[in-house]
């Protein structure tokens, strides 16, 4: 049977591509730890980027240090290890009682990632210098792959939704064909991203459906998908409310869905038993026209404060209740397209593991708050026991 040292020792080198430690099993410290190689002075190392909080640190190891770190953080700190490799994948899960699951699984050969420079000014996903035939088409880059100055932050915030995809890549199967949804896509920046990303850069075998209202949006992308020869990334014009055209997916993308049309994609993103969730919200109301407290009456009287405490209260609360519906949730700050302050980005990754809501709810009447996202949920667990699955 094979030891988690000798897991580590097969599956960490020059060919990982990357390593996350996740599931901590301490309370205080460290959350998440993703692991890659970078080269140093001519040399590689392993760095180390630790997620404490909002903060994120560094720290370079050689490889049998990094083995060793590794290794005593499964046995001390964390229960969930995903590795990627170029040719080669694995886990480890490390049950209540503390007995490892090994799992690793030959896949076809990708590109081998650059190892980065220790040193870099910026590392992009997408590379400056190199022409992406979209973001060319779309303006962002010159044919000759440099990014137009009046788009770099829009290069940028493509580049950072990447990255938020990147650390959830151990999530999506490398087995099957995968199924991804962005309700409300408009322009399909960032569609045309994750299908250039997933399937051209990473070999994955995705089907991307982009959805919109917008009739003369859907065939512009449409035209630029057949254009590029994207045969697995279609466009239909649709209601994220209505939406039936599939049965199953993983991942849900939704950016910028104006007030309860976000709960409506993520209420879908759910009752589908999505893996990852990654939304955006935008234009937070209906909180505002229900919250009622007589402790905070002094601070709610101010018509702004109470718009805005009633924004962070809606997505504070949509990430509880992912969590009660056995999601692991994340709020993260992201880089906003319209460069508005509604940047924060919710990421929710399904780990099944239920949690108690007694505290949300006890918080919900005290605010007098009636959230459609509980409502939309509620009514499809009763549905679906109703229907007896």
């Amino acid at each position: 049977m094979k030891t988690i040292r000798a897991f580590l020792e097969e599956q960490i080198n020059e060919q990982t591509q990357q390593a996350v430690l996740s599931q901590s099993r301490i309370k205080e410290g460290p959350s998440k730890i993703k692991i890659r190689p970078v080269e140093q002075k001519g040399r590689i190392y392993y760095q180390a980027s630790v997620t404490e909080g909002t903060k994120v640190l560094h720290k370079n190891y050689e490889r049998e240090e990094m083995i060793a770190y590794m290794e005593e953080a499964l046995s001390s700190d964390f229960s969930q290890l995903q590795v990627q490799g170029q040719q080669r994948d694995g886990s480890v899960l490390i049950s209540k009682k503390g007995k490892a699951t090994i799992k690793t699984r030959m896949h076809q050969a990708v590109a081998p990632a650059k190892i980065l420079s220790h040193n870099r000014v910026k590392n992009y996903i997408l590379k400056e210098g190199t022409a992406v035939p979209f973001l060319v088409d779309l303006g962002v880059m010159t044919p000759n792959g440099k990014v137009a100055a009046a788009k770099y932050d829009k290069f940028k915030q493509i580049n950072r939704f990447l990255e938020f995809i990147e650390d959830v890549l151990p999530r999506l199967s490398r087995e099957r064909e995968i199924t991804i949804l962005d309700f409300g896509c408009g322009k399909s920046y960032l569609t045309f991203a994750v299908y250039y990303y997933l399937r051209e850069l990473k070999g994955y075998d995705v089907n991307i459906i982009g959805l919109d209202l917008k009739k003369d949006v859907i065939e512009k992308c449409s035209s630029l998908a057949e254009k590029y020869g994207y045969e697995k990334l279609h466009f239909y014009q649709g209601d994220i409310a209505d939406y039936e055209g599939v049965s199953k997916v993983d991942m849900v993308i939704t950016l910028h869905a104006c007030d309860t049309a976000t709960d409506y994609a993520l209420a879908k993103a759910a009752g589908w038993n999505a893996q990852v969730i990654l939304s955006v919200p935008c234009c937070q109301h209906e909180l505002n026209s229900q919250i009622k407290n007589e402790l905070l009456a002094p601070i709610l009287k101010y018509g702004i404060l109470k718009e805005r405490i009633s924004a962070l209260l809606t997505d504070g609360i949509r990430g509880e209740i992912l969590r009660a519906w056995g999601y692991d949730v994340q709020i993260l700050e992201f880089i906003d397209m319209e460069h508005t302050p509604k940047n924060l980005l919710i990421r929710a990754v399904k780990t099944g593991k239920k949690k108690d809501m007694s505290r949300l709810e006890e918080m919900l009447r005290e605010l007098d708050a009636r959230p459609t996202l509980l409502r939309l949920l509620n009514t499809t667990e009763e549905s679906s026991a109703g229907k007896g699955v």
